[in-house]
């Protein structure tokens, strides 16, 4: 009996310490992974990590740490699935939900990203950096998304906390503009301005806030501030320019411009509109010359279109004016210009019928457009009192 027991005891203290060298091999070749991981060896310890996992296939530790060294390369997007099957095996691995949410943002997958971080954030407190960190990566997912109105929350709070940031004030400005929250772009751009006095993209904010308030004066003026401020901001003369454009200002529209095509000579907006203010001067041959210049690059600029036609009519070639015409009136059939001087152009070469059945469509859209603007002014009830509409009234002139 007294044998037996001592065998008992013989067998476990050999298993014992079977089992202990085992376990100081795999902590030897935990350990190796790890140093070569800290040494940046990143080939070196993903084959050491894979083979610890062959051993472990229920630790979610290799995946983890495989997870980072896709990540350390930018292979985000594998990443992902690696972070995804650690936290499956242990759903409270430390930091893997937050390094599973970055790998998720900078592979673009923002939706997930979000759904990553809310959680997160939640759980933090709300003056603490991590707070900080998420509530930007929050807004700007949400940035990305096109999201706009969801982002200003975030963006408002991560600047809040943040009162030096200039970054974050021109994301929230944006995205305050693009969400058409314009006293928030104004509030914004005045922070802006106690950070970086002479900020184009900060005046080009305002003004284009101040323009959607009817405000065209105050757009002019941020405008040209922003202009002073950086003549090589991009878009700073066309927008500028547009503006003047929009309150007839032609002469000094086309110099704008013209400035706008001196920093970039492939801006399609500037040359168009070059092109009309051309023709708005009574300048037809440079309008021409510019507006064909325009097709030739970009087929699908209605105004190019538009433009040529009515320059064609006037000059008397009926048959170029008729293709452009046509052509601006597929490229936006719901407008009314194109079909009203089709009209008149039918007309002109004798066409009757072609004539009024282009001047029915301009009636029809005209028509279309006014009982919209009843339902929007005066709802459902009001339609019979709107007027029908002119055929021969011209979009533009």
């Amino acid at each position: 009996m007294r044998r037996a027991i001592q065998l008992c005891i013989g067998l476990t203290l050999a298993m014992a310490a079977i089992h202990s060298v085992g376990q100081t091999a795999l902590d030897q070749q935990r350990q190796t992974a790890l140093a070569l991981e800290q040494a940046g060896k990143n080939p070196e310890a993903e084959t050491a990590w894979r083979g610890f996992l062959k051993t472990h296939p229920s630790n979610p530790e290799p995946y983890a740490h495989l997870g980072l060294l896709e990540a350390r390369q930018e292979r985000y997007k594998e990443a992902v699935p690696l972070y995804r099957k650690a936290l499956a095996l242990n759903p409270s691995f430390p930091g893997l939900r937050l390094n599973l949410g970055l790998a998720l943002f900078k592979a673009g997958e923002m939706r997930d990203a979000i759904q990553t971080f809310q959680p997160l954030l939640k759980g933090q407190p709300p003056s603490s950096p991590e707070a900080q960190r998420l509530t930007i990566l929050v807004g700007m997912a949400h940035y990305a998304l096109g999201e706009f109105a969801e982002a200003v929350p975030y963006l408002n709070q991560a600047a809040a906390n943040d009162p030096g940031s200039l970054g974050l004030r021109l994301s929230l400005a944006h995205s305050c503009m693009w969400s058409k929250q314009y006293q928030c772009v104004m509030d914004t751009y005045r922070e802006i301005l106690v950070l970086n006095a002479e900020s184009a993209e900060a005046d080009m904010l305002a003004g284009e806030a101040l323009d959607e308030q009817k405000d065209h004066a105050g757009a002019i003026r941020q405008f040209r501030a922003a202009v002073q401020a950086n003549p090589k901001e991009p878009d700073v003369h066309f927008g500028l320019g547009y503006l003047l454009w929009t309150q007839r200002q032609y002469p000094e529209a086309a110099t704008e411009f013209q400035a706008e095509l001196a920093n970039n000579p492939t801006h399609i907006q500037a040359l168009t509109y070059l092109g009309d203010a051309q023709m708005q001067m009574s300048r037809p041959d440079a309008a021409v010359q510019i507006l064909e210049q325009v097709e030739q690059t970009d087929p699908a600029v209605f105004l190019a279109h538009l433009d040529l036609g009515i320059l064609f009519s006037d000059a008397g070639r009926q048959q170029d004016a008729l293709r452009e015409l046509n052509e601006a009136a597929k490229l936006r059939p719901d407008e009314v210009d194109p079909h009203w001087r089709l009209g008149r152009l039918y007309r002109s070469m004798g066409k009757i019928d072609m004539a009024k059945a282009e001047f029915n469509k301009a009636s029809s859209i005209t028509k279309a457009a006014d009982d919209a603007l009843i339902d929007k002014i005066s709802g459902p009830h009001s339609k019979g009192e709107a007027a029908a509409g002119t055929a021969e009234t011209p979009a533009k002139k």
